[in-house]
């Protein structure tokens, strides 16, 4: 099982029921809540929250900014 870090920017893999979440949006970790399981908060473009809620590592793609260098 992978784990991600706090504050890391995520995207759903998968709709939430119940949430009015899809698939594709995204939000940041704010809490690790057991091994695997994270407080992931979704906010509009003006940062008010619009959702908060416990999801797991396989529910979630984290988001990269920058190149991933590998040695050669």
């Amino acid at each position: 099982m992978r784990e991600l870090e706090l504050l890391s920017v995520v995207a759903l893999l998968e709709d939430v029921d119940g949430h009015d979440l899809r698939r594709g949006q995204v939000g940041t970790i704010v809490e690790r809540l057991a091994p695997g399981v994270y407080e992931v908060e979704f906010s509009d473009d003006d940062g008010r929250t619009y959702a908060g809620l416990s999801l797991r590592a396989d529910q979630l793609l984290q988001l990269r900014h920058e190149p991933s260098h590998q040695a050669a």
